[in-house]
């Protein structure tokens, strides 16, 4: 089994779309320990992005892996879901992770707002502005929604 260094995880993971679906295949045996599914590069690479990352930061909260379930389910029936729904605040436990000038930044969601390095915060604007110095939008800074829409 690959060891998955929390400092290259974002790498890997951008590294997947440019591999070819052999090395995809070979990476899926070396982090799955099984032969890979006989599926393309779209089936195999958010799966290995996934699972590098739950190597490298442990896994999802239970709550949250059955929201993205139910989320996935009523895709697949057709709903589409609008930017408001997509923007509401992740759920308690969801680990939020940026690299910004070569430094991991995690922030941990809570019920009454955002934890990064021990202290408490009440949005993840004044975290981006803490990591960054300039004001900046949490939610766009963290991945949660483009900066078009902050």
């Amino acid at each position: 089994m690959v060891k998955v260094m929390k400092e290259s995880v974002i790498k890997q993971v951008l590294a997947l779309q440019s591999k070819s679906t052999a090395e995809l295949k070979e990476l899926w045996r070396s982090i799955f320990d099984t032969d890979a599914p006989p599926h393309s590069k779209t089936y195999l690479i958010p799966r290995l992005a996934y699972r590098l990352q739950e190597l490298a930061y442990g896994p999802m909260a239970e709550k949250s892996a059955k929201q993205l379930d139910n989320l996935a389910d009523q895709m697949e029936k057709g709903k589409k879901f609008t930017n408001h729904y997509m923007a509401a605040k992740p759920l308690a436990g969801t680990k939020l992770i940026r690299e910004f000038q070569g430094d991991l930044h995690e922030v941990l969601v809570s019920e009454n707002g955002f934890i990064y390095q021990g202290q408490s915060y009440k949005s993840l604007s004044a975290i981006a502005r803490k990591i960054t110095g300039t004001r900046w939008n949490g939610p766009a800074f963290f991945g949660l929604r483009s900066n078009k829409e902050a």
